[in-house]
Order: structure tokens, then sequence, then C-alpha cells
């Protein structure tokens, strides 16, 4: 492993600490919206399920604006560099949108379309400030730099609910308004602090991009890249996306299924129920940092196959100890093990990467296999349920997570055997 200078550790801190930043910036506005527009449309709609799609519009979205906004922005060349143009001018749009939110709540239409509008925007810059980690941050550091950024973005499910049980209530308008003035102070901050184009990767992409120039080629486009990952004869970077789907899948089950699951399997109050997940959300965060540092001493597929083994054998035990401390001590040792695997997993995208030019089309991907996984493990972990019944939910789980177990292990395989090959 490369040792870094003072200097280098210094500016690598200061990189990480604006990019978890403005993560954290976002995923404010993001998590408040998620907690509290429901209540909204639940004024002027009676079915749950039609809410439930209005709230997904924004991961359906994301799967197709994140890999092109990540390809663009891997192509923009300017004297700002090719991400902060898009965040400088997005962030603060999506902050006035977010604003009008409950402005808009008093009608329907006007209230989806405000919604739509702000989904719109913010998924254009969601995945560029997490492209800055690989742009500035060595690869051989970027697990320490990508867990500061998902314990940044961790924090926010407190903000949200410290800015829900102060002010929703009694001054809603000013509630929303808090996470949008976040926001707009933190793009200040990064306008005045962050040059991507004095990044390493930047420099590497232009350098590159005059060689194509002279060669005659083009910059890949997101098709490119989705068509060179298909037929590469290594299946290490199509297997970690089907990896991070599924994963993502499992994930996403244990979060927004576990309050259902506590009032059917464990008789609690919906309540009750919903608060299972809070301690886990502190298993996660204290979990995050070492996840990265043994990532980097042990490997990262090696850890984040543990890791994902923990998440699973900790649903096989809330099943087994299927009382509401059982589920809530199984609910953290899940989160710390899955903490190993989303610290690790677009780290490990990151440095598959063939060129410093493609890292935001890589990180537009991961969002593509994550929030798909997202979208669609619920639902198949729903209809297991409804052959298992509720009690074996975790159970459940620990099935679509021991799937992408086997996936990650079979990614180890291929990197050795491709090592073995590079040797002799």
């Amino acid at each position: 492993m490369t040792t870094m200078s003072a200097g280098q550790r210094s500016r690598a801190r200061r990189i990480t600490f604006l990019v978890a930043l403005a993560v954290f910036a976002q995923e404010s506005t993001w998590n408040f919206y998620e907690s509290q527009v429901p209540p909204l449309l639940r004024e002027h709609l009676d079915s749950a399920a039609l809410v439930g799609l209005l709230m997904g519009m924004d991961n359906l979205l994301g799967i197709f604006i994140q890999p092109w906004i990540g390809n663009r922005s891997d192509r923009t060349r300017t004297s700002w560099g090719r991400r902060m143009p898009y965040l400088v001018a997005g962030m603060p749009v999506a902050a006035a949108l977010f604003v009008l939110i409950p402005h808009a709540a008093a009608s329907l239409p006007l209230l989806v379309a405000t919604m739509f509008t702000y989904a719109l925007v913010a998924n254009t810059f969601k995945p560029i400030a997490e492209a800055l980690v690989p742009d500035f941050i060595a690869p051989e550091r970027r697990s320490r730099a990508n867990a500061a950024v998902k314990i940044a973005s961790s924090l926010t499910v407190i903000v949200a609910a410290v800015v829900s049980i102060l002010l929703v209530d009694d001054h809603l308008a000013l509630a929303f308004a808090i996470p949008a003035i976040i926001m707009v102070l933190s793009v200040g901050v990064l306008a005045a602090t962050v040059r991507d184009s004095r990044s390493p990767a930047y420099r590497a992409a232009v350098a590159e991009g005059r060689a194509l120039e002279d060669a005659g080629s083009r910059e890949p486009r997101v098709r490119d890249t989705f068509v060179e990952i298909a037929k590469d004869t290594d299946r290490s970077r199509l297997l970690l996306l089907v990896a991070i789907f599924l994963f993502g899948g499992a994930w996403a089950s244990s979060r927004s299924l576990i309050t259902p699951y506590g009032m059917e399997a464990l008789d609690l109050s919906r309540g009750a129920a919903g608060g299972l997940t809070l301690p886990s959300g502190i298993a996660f965060i204290l979990a995050a940092y070492p996840a990265a540092v043994l990532a980097e001493r042990h490997g990262r597929l090696r850890v984040m196959t543990a890791g994902m083994s923990v998440f699973a054998a900790a649903m096989v035990a809330g099943t087994l100890v299927r009382t509401p401390a059982g589920a809530t001590g199984a609910l953290c040792l899940a989160a710390a093990g899955a903490a190993c695997f989303l610290v690790n997993a677009v780290v490990v995208l990151w440095n598959l990467a063939p060129s410093a030019r493609v890292f935001g089309t890589y990180a537009g991907l991961y969002t593509v296999g994550w929030a798909g996984g997202g979208f669609l493990g619920p639902a198949l972990v729903g209809a297991m349920v409804d052959v298992t019944g509720w009690p074996l939910m975790l159970l459940d789980i620990a099935v679509v997570a021991s799937l992408s177990i086997v996936v990650v292990a079979r990614i180890g395989v291929l990197q050795r055997r491709n090592a073995a090959l590079t040797v002799t």
C-alpha cells in the first residue's frame, strides 16, 4: 500500500469532510421528504398503495437519471471542474422546490407536480457529490472516505426526526425550510472551497480525452459503459452490480417491512414496531469506519463477504429469538454487518473502473443497482411472506442476502484467478 504524506492526508481529510457535508445536506432533505410528504398525500388519498407509488417516484426517476447525469458530468470540462457546476446549479434549485412542498399541499395536482419537479432536480446531482471521492481520494483510502460519507448520510435520519418532533406539528413550512437552508449553506461552502478541476482524476480524464480526440474516438456514453461491462470476459463488474441489487433488496426489506413484521409477528403497536430500527441506525454509524479500516487491511471483498454473512446470520437469529428485544438485537447486528457492504461496495466498483473518465457513470450504476434492489426487494420478500407467513420474514430476508453472498464470493474467485494469471 502506498504511504501518504502528511499533506496528502490533510487534503484527503478536507475533501472527505466537504463531500460528507454535501451528502449530509442532500440526504437531510431526502429523509425529511420520506418521513413528512406521505402525511401530506394522505390528506388527499385514502389508498396506501397510491401513496406508496407516488413516494416511489423519486427512486424510479433516479434509475434513469442518475447514470445519465453521472456520465454527463464525466464528460463536462470547465475551469471549475466537471462536478461542481452541477452541484452549484442544482442544489439551490432543489432547495427552493423543497420549500414549496408544504405550500403546494392544498392541491393534490400541485403537490404531485412539486414532488415530481423536486425529485427530478434532486436526482440530477445526487450521485455527483459522491463521485468527488474517487476524483480526489487515492484508491487505498476510498473506503475510509466513503465511511465518512455514509456516516453523514445516516446522521440525517436523526436530524429529520428532531426537526419533525420540534416543528412539524406547529410550524410545518419552517420545518421544510430548515433542511433546505442546510443545503444552500453547504453548497455555498463547496462553491467557495472546491475546484475539482484540480483533482487527479479530472487531470487524468482531460489527458485521456485529448488522446481519444487524437485517435478520432469519442468519450464513452452510458450505453457504451453498459455494453462494455456486459461484454467483458471478466464478469467481476457485472457480478458486483448483481450483488448490489440483491443486497440492496435485502437491506431495503429489513427497513421497509419491519413495522408490519413487528405488528404481525411480535404483537407490537404501530409506533413500537416502527421504533425497532432506531438502535440499528446507531449501530450502523458506529460500525461504518471500522468496516473501512478492516477492508483496507484485509481486503474489501473479504470484509464485504464477512459483513453480509453477519447480516444473514442476524436475520436467522432474529427468527429464532422472536421477541422485541431479539428483533432489536438482530437488527443492530445486521446493520453492523451491512455497513461492511455499504461502505465498500461502491469503492470496489470505482476501483474496477477502467479509467478516471467514468467515475461519475459508475457512481450512477451503483445507484441503479441499489435503487433497483430497494424497489423490487421488498416486493420479493413480501411475496415470500405471503407464502411463509410474517413470523419467518427475517428468514426470507436472510435467503435473499445469502444469494448476494454467493455472488460476492464468486467475484473473489475471479479476482484471485486473474491475479494468478497475471503472475504467470
